[in-house]
């Protein structure tokens, strides 16, 4: 690697593992890619998965450095992406909110959507309309409350390591089994854990690839993620039972279940095909090209003394942290 290649560290693990560097794609922006935090003084730019934020308080800042904000996970589940003064030390964020500076929503690439159009709809051979996959406790969007509810009234298969009352038959091949078993039902409960603007994960994606409709709960605005009347949002329902009714009168009444299904046949709205534009490039590649934009305009690493943004509490604490973590994996 050329020694004036500008490099980009990966400060924090990713939910306590390394960040695969290897599956960073050539993005043909010379940069070079670390997890070596004793590489600090060197990098031009610093990426803090905020998920780990236990492990960002004994990073110095060095002149010119651009510090990376980067998250896939809810506002709602991490508050301290919504607190300025945490905020503040950052230069770049890269988050799901459309506002990021890079955006990395879940939403998948074309390819992926001329895919979903162009597969077949699974034949629907299970008993129970309605299929769940759900394997965290987390909840703050009420979807526990609302799955309790909603089975008094329809039948709901529940795969996964919460709540479950169904177990997957022969090989569990991971996602691919997963879109093998929602395909053979007609409902699929795409339920996020929390309820915030743009973070609408994979979970409606996973159903209308399945060829299952969705029954949506989370962000007020996934009609911008998806094609319109491919889903069922959960709350323009006054309640579950209010749901179950709507969802039977479709089992009973084919034509208008198959209608939700038209959007494989028809071209994709262009407000959400200029999004699928917006993010064809990865989002580590567009970081790469911003970097080296940041250095063309000068505002790259300088000579200077470093600085503790979080304080001395803050270092004392991640490092504390991080040596509780080593004699755990030990």
């Amino acid at each position: 690697m050329p020694p004036n290649d500008p490099l980009i560290l990966f400060y924090t693990s990713f939910f306590g593992k390394p960040v695969d560097i290897d599956a960073i794609p050539d993005c043909g922006v010379p940069v070079e890619w670390s997890n070596d935090r004793r590489r600090l003084a060197e990098a031009a730019a610093v990426v803090f998965h905020l998920p780990n934020f236990r492990e960002i308080g004994d990073a110095r800042k060095y002149p010119g450095q651009a510090w990376v904000a980067w998250s896939w996970e809810s506002k709602v589940n991490y508050p301290s992406m919504a607190d300025p003064r945490f905020m503040k030390h950052f230069d770049i964020t890269m988050t799901y909110e459309s506002g990021s500076d890079i955006w990395i929503p879940y939403l998948p690439h074309a390819g992926w959507w001329q895919a979903a159009q162009a597969g077949a709809i699974p034949a629907k051979t299970e008993s129970a309309p309605v299929v769940l996959f759900q394997s965290d406790r987390l909840d703050r969007s009420g979807r526990n409350a609302l799955v309790d509810e909603l089975a008094r009234h329809i039948g709901v298969d529940a795969y996964g390591r919460h709540r479950a009352n169904r177990k997957i038959e022969g090989p569990d091949l991971g996602r691919q089994t997963k879109i093998e078993t929602v395909g053979r039902y007609r409902f699929c409960l795409a339920l996020e854990n929390s309820i915030a603007p743009g973070y609408v994960t994979e979970k409606i994606f996973d159903a209308l690839l399945a060829g299952a409709v969705p029954i949506y709960l989370g962000a007020a605005n996934v009609g911008d993620f998806v094609p319109p009347n491919s889903y069922i949002d959960a709350t323009s329902f006054a309640s579950p039972a209010e749901l179950a009714a709507y969802l039977h009168h479709l089992v009973e009444t084919p034509q208008a279940y198959e209608a939700y299904f038209d959007w494989r046949s028809k071209p994709l709205p262009e407000s959400l095909a200029a999004r699928l534009r917006q993010v064809e490039m990865p989002g580590m590649c567009r970081l790469a090209g911003l970097v080296h934009r940041r250095i063309e305009q000068g505002n790259g690493p300088r000579p200077g003394w470093p600085r503790l943004p979080f304080g001395l509490v803050a270092l004392l604490r991640a490092r504390w942290y991080r040596l509780r973590q080593a004699a755990h994996r030990s």
